[in-house]
């Protein structure tokens, strides 16, 4: 079944076995979707690696849980199976070094005009950012 992983900032279109509110996803597809691959070592991405403990539960014959991958990689994971949809977050040590760096991530957002405007062309530069939402 094709199902849609949402990674961050990319929608990535995988193949998965869905039953119930359980995803799993091949070895295969988690090292070309996250890059994330299962070593002797535990789970690696590059250089970095993860401890795989036992009683984890991430893979059996039918895959890779993505729900116990989301809770070893300490990211929080939004899944709606029925629509064949789950979203994968920014881990909370990511964030946290991310706000000690006082850098905003970058972004562009039009103007009033229509004019866009990205954050990094005006580093350097003091911002006024103005947000609003309507709830």
């Amino acid at each position: 079944m094709t199902f849609t992983l949402l990674d961050e900032t990319r929608a990535v279109a995988v193949d998965a076995t869905v039953t119930g509110d359980t995803v799993r996803l091949a070895p295969a597809t988690v090292r070309e979707a996250l890059g994330w691959e299962r070593k002797p070592q535990g789970l690696c991405k590059g250089e970095q690696c993860v401890l795989v403990p036992p009683s984890a539960g991430l893979e059996d014959d039918d895959g890779i849980d993505l729900a116990a991958l989301a809770r070893l990689l300490g990211r929080p994971l939004a899944v709606d199976a029925s629509e064949r949809t789950a979203c994968l977050g920014v881990a909370a040590s990511d964030r946290a070094r991310q706000l000690q760096s006082l850098e905003a991530p970058d972004f562009t957002l039009p103007d009033l005009d229509g004019r866009s405007h990205t954050l990094s062309g005006y580093r350097g530069k003091k911002v006024f950012l103005v947000a609003w939402a309507s709830w």
